[in-house]
């Protein structure tokens, strides 16, 4: 009896757990609650049967009763996390959600005491970082990175004194790097690339981090110097590229640092400086890029003692005219780039010991001689275009050369025999190569020779002719007894009909411009990112129908600019420089990729180029939602207004605008200012970003364009140059409202930075006011421009009464008329009273509206 009872009870105990763990309060029913309400359950491969401990990416403790780990990465989780689910998970140390389209996180994950490591990488995920992650004082790993979170870096970084991994690249944080980092002593490895944080390092930014290995502030705005990381002892790989570092680089040898990238900085100074840090151990380095600087000198680095280098990349700077490099006992190098070092003298026969080259690149310098056999078996890309090489290329070498990933021996003065390259790889990889293959293997020779044939081919030809014209006849006579019927004609595309000859001409209202070639198929297109598509000016005619005005976007001063898809899906906007150049080909080849080169999110890329005859066409890619001066005019799509043809004005159909009309988000206070602190942002690039600077000439309203995303992005940068020095500052003049004021006087030669703030104040007044620039009516006023209007009203305290009604409640009014404030700055008589670009951008960043879009 009494055994029955114990059983009973026993069984009923037993009955209870089980009920237990399905209670709305356990481990298991929070984590499959969370799974299932995210778009997981039993049918895509993933077993809710058995203990959550039992479950795919879940770990419990000893004692099987909370769940210390979860890994759900790559499971296809959408949407915004619910409350109630994993931020009960009370015990949890470990949580990895990465690769999945998660957007938002539930209220409650803050509350996770005791979490270690967090990955919420490559989501979705977007708003601000709360101060909440303050919270996490146990943390020691952090992944945000591949997300959309914007705002500042919260300053309560600094409760998480156990963080030893932050890494928040891919997002959109913005302002400084917070001084609360400084408290994170245990850090290990920093990672805040691919942002918009700009200002300086924290003071004492180098001290603070005895353990630190791998630091990377890489597409930035942050400015300092290279002092700012002489502390950090322990690191072994800096990235600080695409910044606004400044001084000499010699400060950043230090310690034990294998991986060094300086590009695309502003670092001035003799490189040799370096070598006399007698600190630095140059047997740890394997990769060192300090391209795209301002260093001076010779190219003098302990390259002996380097005897570990893999990757080196000097390209891009201000050397002095020098021999190449002794580089011979760098067996391990894998990466070479000399680009644009203003190297003379002969390539080294000795470059063919690096056994394990994989890209050699020394264009655009001063090189002569030829090209040494190149024995490197692991060579698979190889650029020695724009030098004075001459001779043969070795045979050797062109036997590998359908097995490279690329190559480029164009403007020199080689070689060699073309049998076995087709007639497009010749033009573009070979262009101002002579063919030097015997008769029998050039049919170009061939033709020439075929004297002896006259008689037989004008028999033949005569023939042909016959045939031809019964043919036409009989379909005349079809033609004739179907008179009512239209006739369809398919027209050969450009590709089909490789025989085209030139010169052509083309038409618009307002200009005629001529392409100066005898054939089509004969002149490249340089694409940058797709160098192998071997595409030709016919690819051009054929893309935009012949520049048919049917494709024709805009009429602007630098030329028309066409509508077209190019081979490969690449959709484009093709710009005709019309107005003629001052460079040699050679030059305006180099100024193009040069600005081909330059990338920023505010800018419009410039996809590549063609040198037809005295043309220079730019191609860029096409900007979807057209330019922000039509959008804020409300200007009818296609009808260019006959008294301004120095504005672009795009042909596209309301369809081609995503909600951004007068009904649109151009009606919102917020989206206004997207558009000014971009473009502000785009200038503040190329004035303080780009080495040399550049100086735009020509900002305006409709060079301001909105792509797929609506982001803003500033056209024509560095346009003015290609011209040469006769014709960029009269373009920079020749735009009516935003002339700056010191161009009335005869001292003014050329315009500066400071012509371009100005500008930038013209376009913010009319974003603000929306109003154009010259020819609206001003009440109460007679003044005939918008500059002068504003800045009265402003110095009167008045600014409200300029404000756009459309935008009037869509936010602070006090916030618009500080903007207004901003542009009475950029548009100051005197040109060194107006701010720099960095600090507009600042202040434009003080005054950001909080609501969303």
């Amino acid at each position: 009896m009494a055994f029955g009872f114990f059983g009973s009870l026993l069984i009923l105990s037993l009955l209870f757990k089980h009920f237990t763990c399905q209670l709305p309060n356990t481990d298991e029913f929070y984590v499959s609650n969370f799974l299932k309400k995210m778009g997981l359950n039993s049918s895509m491969s993933y077993n809710f049967s058995g203990s959550v401990c039992s479950w795919k990416g879940m770990h419990c403790d000893t004692k099987k009763e909370n769940l210390i780990g979860l890994k759900a990465s790559s499971l296809g989780l959408s949407g915004i996390i619910p409350d109630t689910t994993i931020g009960k998970l009370a015990k949890l140390q470990s949580l990895d959600l990465s690769n999945n389209k998660i957007t938002a996180l539930p209220s409650d994950i803050w509350s996770l005491g005791s979490l270690k490591w967090l990955n919420l990488s490559s989501n979705q995920i977007s708003g601000s970082l709360p101060n909440n992650v303050g919270n996490f004082g146990l943390l020691e790993v952090i992944d945000l990175s591949g997300n959309n979170f914007s705002g500042e870096i919260p300053a309560t970084i600094t409760s998480l004194l156990s963080l030893q991994v932050l890494n928040l690249a891919g997002n959109g944080f913005e302002w400084s790097i917070p001084r609360g980092i400084l408290n994170c002593k245990a850090l290990v490895s920093v990672d805040l690339s691919s942002n918009r944080l700009n200002g300086s390092l924290p003071d004492g930014f180098g001290a603070a981090f005895p353990k630190l290995k791998t630091l990377n502030l890489a597409r930035n705005e942050i400015h300092g110097l290279d002092t700012d990381f002489a502390e950090l002892m322990s690191l072994t790989s800096l990235n600080i590229s695409r910044n606004l570092f400044k001084g000499s680089v010699m400060g950043v040898f230090q310690g034990q640092l294998k991986e060094i990238d300086l590009s695309m900085n502003q670092f001035q100074g003799h490189i040799s400086k370096v070598q006399f840090n007698s600190t630095y151990k140059w047997s740890h380095l394997v990769y060192l890029d300090l391209s795209e600087n301002q260093l001076s000198g010779e190219i003098s680095l302990n390259l002996s003692q380097a005897q570990n280098l893999r990757h080196l990349n000097l390209a891009y700077n201000r050397f002095a005219i020098q021999k190449f490099p002794r580089i011979e006992m760098l067996l391990g190098l894998e990466y070479l780039n000399l680009s644009k070092t203003n190297l003379i003298g002969h390539i080294p026969g000795e470059i063919s010991q690096l056994s394990i080259l994989h890209t050699l690149d020394v264009s655009s310098n001063r090189l002569s001689g030829q090209i040494p056999s190149l024995a490197n078996k692991s060579l698979k890309v190889l650029d020695v275009s724009h030098n004075n090489l001459s001779g043969e290329i070795p045979v050797s070498l062109l036997e590998k050369l359908p097995l490279m990933e690329r190559y480029n021996f164009s403007y020199n003065n080689l070689t060699l025999c073309a049998l076995g390259f087709s007639p497009e790889t010749f033009k573009t990889a070979f262009y101002g190569s002579s063919n030097s293959c015997p008769i029998a293997a050039n049919p170009v020779l061939i033709e020439r020779s075929g004297n002896g044939h006259k008689g037989l081919k004008l028999a033949l030809a005569l023939t042909l002719s016959t045939v031809c014209l019964l043919a036409g006849l009989l379909i005349l006579a079809f033609g004739c007894r179907r008179k009512s019927r239209k006739w369809v004609v398919k027209q050969p595309s450009y590709k089909e009909e490789q025989h085209i000859s030139g010169p052509f001409s083309f038409q618009t209202d307002s200009t005629t411009w001529v392409a100066d070639v005898k054939q089509a198929t004969s002149v490249p297109v340089v694409i940058f990112e797709k160098p192998l598509l071997n595409i030709t000016f016919a690819d051009l005619l054929s893309a935009t129908s012949n520049f048919d005005r049917g494709t024709l976007l805009a009429e602007g001063k630098f030329g028309p600019v066409y509508r077209g898809f190019l081979p490969g899906g690449i959709h484009v906007a093709v710009k005709v420089l019309v107005h003629g150049s001052t460079l040699t080909d050679q030059e305006a080849a180099r100024e193009l990729e040069y600005l081909g080169r330059i990338k920023h999110p505010n800018l419009v890329p410039l996809t590549g180029y063609c040198l037809a005859g005295d043309q220079r066409i730019a191609i860029y890619d096409y900007m979807e939602n057209g330019n922000f001066q039509n959008l804020l005019h409300d200007l009818p799509l296609g009808v260019q207004a006959t008294e301004d043809w120095s504005n672009d004005t795009w042909v596209e159909d309301n369809n081609g605008i995503q909600n951004v009309g007068s009904e649109g988000l151009l009606t919102t206070w917020a989206f206004r200012h997207k558009i000014a602190l971009g473009t502000a942002r785009a200038l503040a690039f190329l004035h303080h970003g780009c080495s040399p600077p550049i100086i735009h000439r020509d900002v305006k309203a409709s060079s301001v364009y909105l792509d797929l995303n609506l982001e803003p992005r500033l056209s024509d940068f560095g346009l003015a140059k290609i011209f040469g020095t006769d014709l960029e500052d009269e373009i920079a003049r020749s735009s009516p409202g935003y002339v700056p004021p010191e161009f009335s006087q005869p001292e003014c030669h050329a315009s500066t930075p400071k012509s371009d703030i100005y500008c930038f104040g013209v376009v913010l007044f009319e974003l603000i006011t929306g109003r154009k620039p010259i020819g609206d009516d001003y009440p109460e006023e007679q003044e005939t421009n918008l500059v002068s209007w504003v800045r009265g009203l402003v110095r009167k305290n008045q600014g409200s009464k300029a404000i756009d009604p459309k935008i009037c409640d869509t936010g602070p009014d006090y916030q618009m008329e500080e903007a207004l404030k901003i542009g009475y700055l950029c548009t100051a008589d005197i040109p060194s009273k107006r701010p720099s670009m960095q600090q507009i951008v600042g202040l434009l960043k003080d005054i950001e509206p909080r609501t969303s879009l």
